[in-house]
């Protein structure tokens, strides 16, 4: 009997029968201790179970509050108790109700047994190394906190302000040298004894009565006065997210808990049923003699941190929608925005779609409603064209079908008289490529069937559009790879463009854009545009075309 074990519960009483018996069964003593804040009945039930095991006691109840002393006070007493009642016990290893062990007990008996005189207990200096994710550090030890920072927060942080204001510092005693550390330790009855008998543990006791948080300072700092031997690690796995909160460990973290190597691992989900089959069971055979090693799932749970603070590249939900400027990559993909192409070229979609590849749709934030490659109705990732839907918010409608469909690159056309919303969106975001011909509205247009009078208020109406989004994508703060031209700069020398697009997006190639699709017709477009002038209307996104062929394909 060299081994005992301190558990502190206070809910999820039917595991935390199941644990400590699979301790004592092994020979380990065990001393429970549960919150004061439990019902006397629920206590009395849990208490009743284990009657009759002579290595399972009960010590006297302290009311635990978190982040207050009475966590080391509840530690202090179920120790003592564990000390008093099982003299044949060198090793002490405090745990929780939600903790379980990950390797056969005689495994750790045997580890011990290498170890005698060691303690192990994380101890690091608030001096010389961050230890804390989230909180006060130094300020833990000469400040003093004698109010619920969970239950009465604003006086918590008022009097915590107060005190910097003023300067307190509380005298440190002599004796402590401020140590932080996880709660979760294995100290030998020779240390503890020296700790709990010291005399001057009242006059400790006291000071650490008003330090934040105790359990993570208070024998992580005396151990450093009365052990032979320390090592500074746990030999429990416990693994923080980025706000200083423990994991949860579920069943489908079953491989990755047997890969560390450790001891007893926390915290384990009440329903992880396969868990607790799994490690509790009698028959679990035992051949490691490996270090315990949390280092080797270190990758794994960094990734998840890493995940959960700043999440994946264009994924937004309920859970994660950060605001702008926080994003981690507004979008998921690359992909590519052409904006007058299909009004100049006739059958632009298709021949774009054969030289690029990927999918490539027509109008997404047409007005009558989104135009899906295929004429789908309904895209990846349930995406419906219905309008109403897809205005609501434009933007996430991007976002959602880019993240759906984020293995395939997509392309879509845009017009002036689109939904604007989404132009800035897209201007923001490194992930697009945005190729303009502004103006080319008015080719199809002018081939219209429209009176002139129609033509000249849809054509006022799309320069403002077209002006507008313009000076969108021209502002200080786009970061879109942007190709722009009027319409008279591109039909000037159309290939010579166009190669510089496919550049753009397929990366330098032996195939060179010798073909394009055919140009509508642009003959006696210069004189619509003078007519257009002449009524009073006067084009500008255009550009000049005085000195341009108005043929078929320019040059």
């Amino acid at each position: 009997m060299t081994l005992g074990f301190v558990m502190l519960v206070h809910t999820a009483f039917d595991r935390a029968e199941q644990v400590a018996r699979h301790w004592a069964a092994a020979g380990c003593p065990v001393v429970i201790h549960v919150d004061g804040k439990v019902t006397r009945k629920v206590f009395r039930g849990f208490r009743d179970r284990f009657a009759g095991d002579p290595l399972i006691r009960f010590s006297r109840r302290v009311r635990v509050e978190w982040g207050t002393w009475s966590l080391v006070a509840a530690t202090q007493v179920a120790t003592e108790r564990l000390l008093q009642t099982f003299p044949d016990v060198r090793h002490v290893y405090l745990a929780s109700g939600s903790c379980m062990p990950l390797r056969p007990i005689p495994e750790l008996c045997a580890y011990l047994d290498a170890n005698p005189d060691t303690d192990f207990i994380e101890s690091v200096t608030t001096d010389e190394a961050t230890w804390t994710i989230d909180g006060l550090e130094a300020e833990r030890f000469t400040l003093r906190f004698p109010f619920s920072w969970r239950k009465r927060r604003k006086l918590f942080d008022r009097y915590t302000e107060v005190q910097r204001k003023l300067g307190v510092r509380r005298k440190i005693p002599e004796a402590v040298r401020p140590h932080l550390g996880s709660q979760w330790w294995c100290l030998t009855r020779t240390t503890l004894q020296a700790i709990l008998t010291a005399p001057d543990r009242a006059e400790i006791d006291a000071y650490f009565s008003k330090v934040w948080i105790p359990d993570e300072s208070y024998f992580q700092s005396l151990v450093r006065n009365h052990a032979r031997r320390i090592e500074s690690r746990s030999l429990t796995l416990s693994k923080f997210d980025v706000q200083g909160k423990p994991h949860i460990f579920y069943d489908d973290h079953l491989q990755l808990l047997e890969r560390s190597d450790c001891f007893v691992a926390r915290k384990i989900w009440p329903q992880a049923n396969g868990l607790y089959d799994t490690f509790l069971a009698a028959d679990r055979p035992s051949r490691r003699v490996a270090e315990p090693n949390p280092g080797k799932i270190d990758r794994v749970f960094s990734r998840a941190n890493g995940r959960r603070a700043v999440g994946r590249p264009g994924l937004y939900n309920q859970g994660r929608f950060p605001r702008q400027g926080f994003e981690n990559g507004i979008t998921a993909a690359r992909y590519n925005v052409f904006c007058g192409f299909d009004d100049l070229f006739d059958g632009f979609g298709a021949w774009l779609a054969r030289r690029i590849g990927g999918r490539v749709h027509g109008r997404l934030f047409h007005p009558d409603g989104a135009r899906f490659a295929g004429a789908e109705r309904v895209f990846n990732g349930c995406l419906s064209d219905n309008p109403t839907l897809r205005d609501y918010r434009p933007e996430q409608f991007l976002t959602n079908l880019l993240w759906s469909t984020r293995s395939e690159r997509q392309t879509f056309q845009y017009h002036p008289g689109d939904t604007p919303e989404v132009v800035d969106f897209i201007a923001r975001d490194p992930n697009a490529t945005i190729c303009v011909i502004t103006g080319a509205w008015a080719v199809p247009l002018h081939l219209s069937d429209l009176s002139f009078a129609d033509m000249r208020a849809e054509a006022a109406r799309l320069q403002r559009a077209d002006a507008a989004m313009t000076a969108t994508l021209q502002s200080a703060g786009t970061a879109a790879r942007l190709h722009h031209w009027t319409l008279a700069d591109f039909v000037a020398q159309p290939r010579d463009r166009m190669r510089g697009i496919m550049h753009e997006i397929t990366g330098p190639g032996p195939r060179r854009v010798t073909d394009l699709p055919p140009m509508r017709d642009l003959t006696g477009f210069p004189a619509f545009l003078e007519q257009l002038r002449n009524d009073g209307m006067k084009p500008v996104v255009m550009g000049d075309f005085t000195a341009t062929p108005g043929g078929r394909n320019g040059r």
